[in-house]
């Protein structure tokens, strides 16, 4: 029968009549047989279904063998024996068995003998299934526990390996018994996990890889279940296997099937365990973590996100942030892998929760969220045209992820203004969410050890410039240092002071300027400055005003200076005689009456710099005398003025616009031009405006109906405009010259400010007039931006934008004669609203000695420091700045009849080339200073004067606070040769021992750098997608029309279901 049935099937007749014969050969099998007979028939259905060419062959192979086996099971007991599977198992089986008909043979797979085939083990499965009820069994489950740890030793293919779980898991008696094997069986079977590859690129063959090791994790899964103490030394083989630094191989990816399987409640353990192990090299932990993050690209995972985002969150508690840096910042194409899983649907839930607490977490440089800016756009644009459902959420938590990542990197307009435009239709989170999703994310501490990790790799940006590490909230004092630097003068002086033995805060500001200059790194760490030179009520780590902290940094120079220049000139008089005494005494008292040479070398360097007085004056209206103060400044604080003020047909006269300038700006005024001293934030005014202006320049008296706890931001306290005069004022923007013009203008004093006349002992209305009568080298403008709403009792930004202009005209009073500028000659009533003859005439002198010339001396920008937040107590810092230099010699005291004009208004101007023309086609000539520069603490990009003009309409919360002008034609800057004649027309060469330091200090950092370089690359090799035995990146592979649907497993099926 045997023969016959070997015969049939070999034939050349019908399918369908070999079909009938089959079906008879089978039937026969209920008949009577001899052992012999059986045992041809067991075998030639062996030989059928392990070598027949075909399908048909194979399952009369499988009918006949069952069939049979069934009716006559001793005979197939007696064949099915030990020795036979033991045979079959090791690939010799077959060959004692008659030959069947040629066919070719499988190609063998890597790491096994070449006849072992799936099929066998389909066999094998067969035959213990027919066998079950026999008590030979027992002897092939005790073959094959030894055999399955032999077969999983020699690391399978992920088809054979999934084949052999399969029987394992329909007979776990064939699972190695006793702890050791069952353990040894469990890494094994991890390690071959680990070997798994695919070639497949079609669909159909990825759904199978997968399959099959959802087969194999499954198996490891009932084993740890049923044997818990396996399941722990099968973690840590698997931690062994991924945090290899061997680039000769790369685990498989599949890998990640076995995280599901993890009980999430050993993950603060696991993970606790991990990070504080000391035998857990750095370079481990990073390699592990960065292929942990990999294995978001499995599409069947489950909790892989969970797992990575605690080993992140694990390494910050214990504060190993060289491994979080690395892995977020300087491992690029992770990050980038990591926003490229959000193209597709099967792994976008877990790629972008890792994605955001990688971006939310690193919240120390913007470079990790710099990389995936350029392609967010693109993103965006792509789920809004697909319709699928999910996109509509995905689309909500990654624009609010976008907007925390812009809200705490402010200051990169030209990058962000894309991005803005492609998310403005979805919802937008609050201030108050945003900060308390920032909080949550962000690293629980903050070594001194992270600044310098932040830069370790860094080289100097293409601009040439030094960025400063913010500290924890140093915004502030960064961009007030840039602005500083940038001051090109100051800075010169700074760095030629000889300071060599001085512990002053002088001495340190020179090191920082020093370091900015000459050091090769990307960004300084300006901690000892920091220290220094932070004002004592301020909360490390807060958010400060850099108003007043750029105030209380000038004065601590200046105050410094004065000091040691005191204690200096003591150890001098001690070896005079007291004649000479009395002379250099009566010398320096003459500095404070006088504006002569001498009295300007002995002021200090901020002095130099950065001071310019104002001059008080009040007439009273009823017996016309007049009372003079002077005051220094070194910036002035402008308020925002009423609409009223910007209308250009009539200026309002004092009288009326007295009603605008209150009782809080006098208080301003008074704090800010007084000299600095250590005073409490809450005592330092910094523009109670709001009772007088609102955010959109209506004036305090008009009625709103402003509700308070209804406006979250300044944005909502707007009344409506009352008639189309206001709405056309009210809509116009105010430059810096309107705001300094309402600073100057004359005000009133009446009613509850009435001023006490001392002539005519009593209290009387007066005008009040502000001089400027010596301009500084530096002007700095502050715009009172903060102010306090007494409805709502908080301090509130105003963000109306305020028109820039590059070249500036500053009012001051000049006199003809040499007396002094304290002089009742002064009390001339030249008003603003004075024009062209009038003004002539109120200039003209009459029988006096002296002559008033208000003369415009012309200031070009050079700094802006930018706040950007809604509130003083939050937001960030950024400046932009540029290069300029002093041009040449100063204008005379007084330039005659072409600056006989106020900075207001500009129409008014007589005959002649302005000032400002001059200026400007002076720069334009020239090429001054045509490169701006942005600073954003590390960060230092090129950017241009329009971006700097449209910053607030483009970023409405971004605003210019602090401006720093330079005065043109000055002759007070440093000669274009210094002493030693070692510099011509560039900063002064540095003091030895500083200049030791930084060389030092260069050396270092290109060593340590050349090293990191070459590190970095080690641990982690780089994909190369097309490598036959390279890391798997399965979603890469799947084809582009299946990249919107989600591979689901429903029992043992794949089903393919649309996103």
């Amino acid at each position: 029968m045997d023969k016959i049935l070997e015969g049939l099937v070999s034939s050349s007749h019908p399918l369908p009549l070999k079909r009938v014969i089959v079906r008879r050969v089978v039937e026969s099998a209920e008949t009577p047989w001899s052992g012999p007979q059986c045992r041809a028939m067991f075998a030639l259905s062996t030989r059928l279904i392990l070598q027949g060419p075909d399908q048909f062959q194979r399952q009369v192979g499988r009918q006949v063998l069952e069939a049979y086996a069934r009716h006559h099971r001793d005979d197939f007991e007696a064949f099915f024996t030990r020795d036979l599977v033991l045979a079959l198992l090791q690939g010799a089986g077959l060959a004692s068995l008659p030959s069947p008909p040629p066919v070719a043979a499988p190609a063998p797979s890597p790491g096994l003998a070449p006849s072992l085939d799936p099929a066998v083990l389909d066999y094998v499965q067969a035959g213990l299934r027919l066998l079950i009820s026999c008590p030979a069994v027992l002897e092939l489950f005790a073959l094959l526990q030894g055999e399955a740890l032999r077969l999983v030793g020699e690391r399978p293919p992920a088809a054979l390996c999934a084949r052999l779980c399969q029987l394992l898991s329909d007979f776990p008696q064939c699972l190695p018994r006793g702890r050791k094997p069952a353990l040894a069986f469990c890494q094994q079977l991890v390690r071959s996990i680990a070997h798994f590859q695919t070639n497949g690129t079609r669909e159909a063959e990825l759904r199978l890889y997968v399959s099959q090791v959802t087969q194999v994790s499954g198996l490891l899964r009932s084993i740890w279940k049923a044997e818990p103490d396996t399941l722990l030394p099968s973690l840590q083989e698997l931690f062994a296997i991924i945090s290899s630094t061997d680039t000769s191989f790369e685990p498989s990816v599949a890998l990640a099937s076995l995280v599901q399987h993890i009980p999430l409640q050993m993950i603060t353990v696991l993970i606790g365990s991990l990070t504080t192990d000391p035998n857990v090299k750095d370079a481990s932990m990073t390699q592990a973590l960065c292929r942990m993050i990999e294995w978001l690209s499995w599409p069947l995972a489950q909790h892989v996100e969970t797992w990575v985002i605690a080993l992140l969150k694990g390494l910050a508690a214990v504060q190993k942030f060289t491994i979080l840096i690395d892995v977020t910042l300087f491992k690029i194409e992770l990050v980038r892998m990591v926003f490229n899983r959000l193209w597709f649907p099967l792994v976008r839930p877990g790629a972008l929760a890792v994605l955001s607490h990688m971006l939310l977490s690193f919240q120390h440089s913007p470079e990790a969220f710099h990389l995936v800016v350029p392609h967010v756009v693109k993103l965006v644009k792509s789920f809004k045209n697909n319709g699928l459902p999910s996109s509509a959420p995905f689309l909500e938590q990654l624009s609010e992820l976008i907007h925390c990542m812009m809200y705490h990197y402010s200051g990169f307009p030209e990058l962000y203004e894309p991005i803005l435009e492609a998310i403005k239709e979805l919802p937008k989170p609050n201030e108050e969410k945003i900060k308390l999703i920032l909080n949550q994310s962000a690293w629980t501490s903050q070594s001194n050890s992270l600044q310098s990790c932040l830069s370790r790799f860094s080289g100097k940006s293409e601009t040439g410039k030094t960025g400063l590490i913010n500290l924890g909230n140093t915004c502030y004092m960064n961009s007030v240092i840039q602005a500083l630097f940038m001051a090109t003068d100051f800075r010169r002086h700074v760095l030629s002071l000889n300071l060599n033995g001085c512990n002053s805060l002088m001495r340190k500001l020179q090191h920082l300027f020093a370091f900015l200059a000459h050091t090769q790194r990307e960004a300084y760490a300006p901690r000892i400055f920091f220290d220094a030179s932070r004002p004592p009520w301020f909360t490390p780590r807060s958010q400060q005003d850099c108003s007043e902290y750029l105030r209380f940094l000038l004065d601590r120079l200046h105050e410094e200076e004065r000091t040691l220049k005191i204690l200096s000139s003591s150890k001098l008089t001690e070896e005079v005689n007291e004649e000479s005494l009395v002379q250099e005494v009566s010398s320096k008292t003459q500095l404070f009456t006088k504006p002569s040479c001498t009295a300007r070398e002995e002021r200090t360097l901020i002095e130099k710099m950065f001071r310019g007085k104002l001059q008080t004056s009040i007439c009273c209206l009823n017996c016309k005398s007049t009372s003079y103060k002077e005051e220094p400044f070194t910036d002035l604080s402008l308020a925002f003025c009423p609409p009223i003020f910007l209308e250009n047909v009539d200026l309002p006269s004092a009288e009326n616009l007295s009603e605008g300038k209150d009782e809080s700006m006098d208080q301003v005024r008074t704090t800010t031009f007084s000299p600095v001293t250590d005073v409490a934030p809450d005592d330092l005014a910094v523009g109670d405006c709001c009772n007088m202006i609102t955010n959109d320049g209506t004036l305090k008296d008009l009625p709103t109906d402003t509700d308070c706890e209804n406006a979250p931001d300044p944005f909502l306290c707007k009344p409506e405009d009352k008639d189309s005069l206001r709405k056309h004022v009210s809509e116009a923007t105010p430059s810096v010259t309107d705001l300094l013009n309402y600073f100057l203008a004359p005000e009133v004093l009446k009613g509850d400010n009435k001023y006490y006349c001392e002539k005519c002992a009593s209290l009387q209305n007066a005008e009040k007039t502000m001089q400027i009568v010596e301009e500084p080298e530096y002007l700095i403008l502050t715009l009172l931006r903060f102010s306090y709403d007494p409805k709502c009792h908080i301090r509130r930004k105003i963000l109306d934008n305020v028109s820039l202009p590059l070249v500036l005209e500053l009012p001051v009073k000049r006199t003809v004669s040499p007396l002094s500028p304290v002089s009742g000659m002064w009390s001339m009533g030249v008003e603003f609203s004075d024009t062209g003859e009038n003004l002539a005439k109120k200039l003209k002198p009459s029988g006096a000695e002296e002559v008033c010339c208000p003369q415009l001396i012309p200031y070009v920008l050079s700094s802006v420091v930018v706040h950007s937040g809604i509130s003083s107590e939050s937001g960030h810092y950024y400046s932009y700045a540029r290069n300029i230099a002093s041009s040449g010699s100063s204008l005379e005291p007084c330039d005659q009849a072409k600056s006989l004009a106020l900075a207001y208004p500009q129409s008014n101007l007589m005959a002649g080339e302005a000032p400002v023309a001059a200026v400007e086609k002076q720069l334009d000539e020239n090429e001054v200073s045509k490169e701006w520069f942005l600073f954003n603490d590390s960060r230092v990009t090129f950017t241009s004067f329009q971006s700097v003009q449209k910053i607030t309409s483009r970023f409405p919360k971004d605003t210019a606070y602090v401006l720093f002008y330079k005065k043109q034609n000055s002759s007070s800057a440093l000669s274009s040769k210094s002493a030693n004649g070692l510099w011509v027309n560039g900063d002064p060469p540095l003091q030895k021992e500083l200049m030791d330091a930084i060389t030092k200090d260069n050396k270092l950092y290109l060593q340590v750098r050349s090293k990191s370089l070459v590190l970095e690359h080690r641990p982690y090799k780089q994909l190369q997608p097309h490598a036959p035995f390279g890391r798997m990146d399965l979603m890469t592979m799947i084809p582009q029309e299946a990249a919107g649907q989600q591979v689901e497993a429903v029992g043992e099926d794949l089903v393919l279901l649309a996103d």
